[in-house]
């Protein structure tokens, strides 16, 4: 028998994919899918953008870059972070990596171990809670609430920290909820955190460029006590509609990064050189197509919240960021994850079960709206429907 690190029993997985993978499967059994799970915007990457990766690779960029990114991304990245937040970064503490979930596995596996505890959302991305039981860490979730709009309260995360606490991660505006935690409450989080001087925090900001009734997305780069303990996780998947190219970037404490820097040279070598050209000519050129992505997100979300609020036994705050609506379904009678596989099966509408995104998400499903406002509507009905007919659960 092979003996596997037993590690790997406790690794989790994000059901997004095994929606996507089941509502794939049943198109190709000729069912009409609306796809409402996937995170993924429905827009194509700007033509300037893709242009750029192909010249690229027609000037011969196809070989080895630097494992922590060419320069002149980094120092792009740097320039694009002061021109947004007025903050300053060293490109020398900027890393350019495939995709945003890398950088949370660098950050939980740098602290991540047995007699360790890690804070992260729950409800949240599941990845966290996934990475925090490999490394064999103790998951203590930090509950997201829907009458505190989703937003994290610095008191509950700050009475959560204890001696063995090692790493926080907070996610701002927030996926599955499209929550946004406002300043002051980042404010006391940040003052509260005076008291334990040993603990670090990874702020996934991956959403930060979408948010809504003029808010403005509050990075914690902004706060100069806590930047030596600080790991930021941005990338370009989201705000550029660029998720198959696989690009990312973090910021890290001066500590840090050669930590970061090996982990990269151990796993991926470097990023692919002509997607990284493709990110340069993302953060240089014009942001005309993000400004009007967002207010078409904003559009649709319109249209879904007040679509949701129309159906029996279901209730939804209105999101403040990201393009996900995170509605109470407790009313219909069903158990979340019962309704999705349903609503997918017999409805052919995907969406996630709030449990897939953690202990505090039952009694929710999360539904994208990086989909067309034609199909939103069509999957609304649909849901509607079948909530009529079938409004007791199996």
């Amino acid at each position: 028998m092979l003996h596997v690190n037993s590690a790997f029993s406790r690794i989790g997985e994000e059901n997004a994919f095994a929606v996507l993978a089941r509502a794939g499967e049943l198109q190709r059994q000729g069912r009409d899918i609306i796809n409402l799970g996937i995170g993924q915007p429905d827009f194509s990457t700007p033509p300037h953008i893709v242009e750029a990766a192909v010249k690229a690779l027609r000037d011969g960029q196809h070989g080895y870059t630097p494992a922590t990114g060419v320069p002149v991304l980094r120092e792009a990245v740097a320039a694009d972070l002061k021109r947004r937040f007025n903050v300053e970064v060293s490109p020398d503490l900027v890393l350019i990596v495939p995709g945003g979930k890398v950088t949370m596995y660098m950050a939980i596996v740098m602290f991540g171990e047995p007699g360790a505890d890690i804070l992260y959302p729950d409800p949240g991305f599941p990845i966290y809670r996934s990475m925090i039981e490999y490394t064999g860490a103790t998951p203590i979730p930090i509950p997201v609430r829907e009458e505190n709009s989703f937003a994290f309260s610095a008191e509950e995360v700050l009475s959560l920290i204890t001696p063995k606490t090692r790493l926080i991660i907070l996610n701002s505006p927030a996926n599955p909820t499209g929550g946004v935690t406002p300043k002051a409450e980042i404010d006391r989080f940040v003052a509260g955190l005076d008291r334990w001087p040993d603990v670090a925090i990874l702020s996934d900001e991956i959403y930060g460029q979408m948010t809504y009734d003029g808010l403005a997305h509050q990075t914690l780069l902004a706060y100069p006590e806590i930047r030596e303990r600080l790991i930021l996780l941005d990338g370009w998947s989201k705000t550029y509609a660029m998720t198959g190219w696989r690009l990312g970037f973090s910021v890290w404490p001066k500590p840090l990064y050669d930590n970061a820097r090996k982990l990269a040279v151990n796993s991926y070598s470097c990023v692919n050189a002509p997607t990284q050209f493709a990110g340069l000519a993302a953060l240089t050129g014009p942001q005309d197509a993000v400004r009007d992505m967002v207010a078409e997100f904003d559009r649709r979300r319109t249209v879904v919240v007040d679509g949701l609020n129309k159906l029996p036994g279901v209730r939804a705050a209105t999101p403040k960021g990201a393009f996900y609506a995170f509605p109470n379904v407790a009313a219909t009678g069903w158990k979340a994850k019962s309704l999705a596989s349903a609503l997918l099966e017999d409805a052919g509408v995907a969406t996630i079960g709030g449990p897939d995104f953690g202990v505090y998400g039952e009694g929710f499903i999360r539904l994208s709206y990086a989909n067309s406002t034609e199909n939103i509507g069509r999957a609304l009905e649909r849901i509607g429907d079948f909530l009529s007919r079938r409004n007791l659960p199996r």
